[in-house]
């Protein structure tokens, strides 16, 4: 019997603000140094999301918030940042 599979998505995983969190602090630990996975997080989570109200609250349009998330994208700091604070969490700094 042949196995079948699904494709896997996880945006169909995030569902809490935990599971959001625990998301994006395991990609901004896993980074290799250029912001790749915590763009790609944040892709995912902003997809899990209402992408559009996401783009309303930080003040870009649904397509510049694509853009900027996507495998091409590179958003700016301050952009991550308001990303970040319209999902409700905030960037920490730890030693």
């Amino acid at each position: 019997m042949p196995e079948t599979f699904t494709r896997w998505d996880v945006t169909d995983y995030l569902r809490t603000k935990e599971d959001v969190r625990y998301y994006l602090e395991a990609a901004a630990e896993e980074d290799p140094g250029d912001g790749s996975l915590i763009r790609a997080a944040l892709n995912d989570i902003a997809r899990a999301q209402n992408m559009s109200q996401l783009a309303r609250e930080v003040g870009m349009t649904r397509e510049g918030l694509y853009k900027a998330l996507s495998d091409k994208g590179n958003p700016t700091f301050a952009t991550v940042l308001r990303i970040t604070r319209a999902l409700g969490m905030q960037l920490r700094i730890t030693a």
